[in-house]
């Protein structure tokens, strides 16, 4: 009988803790062991998750059904899709946030999940879920295979105010400098266009949301959009969108890996994934007790 998903995360951070221990002993041939363990169990989560979430959660980018005829344009649009439900919210983030590949709002990854997989993902919905995802942690540590956690801020490695992030990126890409904002918008844009590419290049025209989601991104990247146009084009995008990231890139990337490297010193593991807690809150913290 194949295993649930909570037994699978409970061998996982078996597993985990095992691994820790292996390494510390400096055990290489039960460090190799267990790390074989490890991924054969992360595949049988994978594969858990998928065959609970149904049909429609087996992919970043589920295979969609046959393309209907634009009426204004008679371009060939993919027909939409009836919400099921049956996708995790936690799940629905993870598909946003990897497929925009930077920290966003949950209003960004709501239209962005609703663009490209046409169903629903309410974003105030996604208020108490960083918080239910930092309970998580504090009860089962690295139980999960990923975690939905806090953008931290440069200076004081707090949560930012309205920014949700992927445990598994690196903690470079998890704080945010003066520049970052522009150069995650940035990130976002050439994601989207990248997306976009991928149904085509599949033979799946990208729904009209989607669309309009580019568009909104290539209006605000100077040489990004040509009013002409009916569409923006993907390759304009993201070519445009990288010669301007060109421009902030160095200076972010020292100010993101100075924060990231103090965090790295500074904060214990929980920290690092959903920030160091405000001041007035930091009794209330160590007593146990989440702010």
């Amino acid at each position: 009988m194949a295993a649930s998903l909570e037994e699978l995360e409970q061998r996982l951070s078996q597993l985990r803790t095992e691994l820790r221990g292996a390494v510390r002993a400096r055990d290489k041939a039960e460090t190799a062991c267990i790390r074989r363990a490890l991924r054969e169990a992360e595949a049988a989560w994978e594969h858990a998750l998928e065959s609970e979430a149904g049909p429609e959660g087996e992919a970043l980018l589920p295979e969609p059904p046959a393309p209907q005829a634009s009426a204004t344009t008679g371009t060939p649009r993919r027909k939409e899709r009836p919400t099921h439900g049956s996708i995790p919210i936690r799940e629905q983030v993870h598909q946003a946030l990897t497929l925009l590949g930077a920290p966003a709002s949950p209003k960004l990854i709501s239209s962005t999940y609703e663009a490209f997989f046409t169903e629903s993902l309410v974003a105030t919905k996604l208020a108490s879920l960083r918080r239910d995802e930092e309970r998580s942690f504090i009860a089962q540590g690295y139980a999960r295979p990923y975690y939905i956690c806090a953008t931290l801020t440069h200076d004081r490695l707090v949560p930012a105010r309205g920014l949700l992030a992927l445990s598994t990126w690196p903690m470079e890409r998890r704080v945010i400098g003066p520049l970052s904002p522009r150069t995650d918008f940035l990130t976002h844009a050439v994601g989207t266009a990248e997306q976009i590419q991928r149904l085509a290049t599949a033979g799946h025209p990208a729904p009209d949301a989607a669309w309009r989601l580019l568009r909104r991104f290539a209006l605000t990247i100077p040489g990004a959009y040509d009013a002409t146009a009916p569409e923006p084009d993907p390759v304009r995008v993201i070519t445009a969108a990288r010669a301007e990231a060109a421009v902030h890139q160095q200076e972010d990337d020292e100010q993101r890996q100075a924060a990231a490297q103090r965090a790295r010193t500074q904060l214990a593991d929980r920290q690092r994934l959903f920030g160091a807690p405000p001041m007035q809150d930091a009794l209330r913290d160590a007593s146990g007790t989440l702010p």
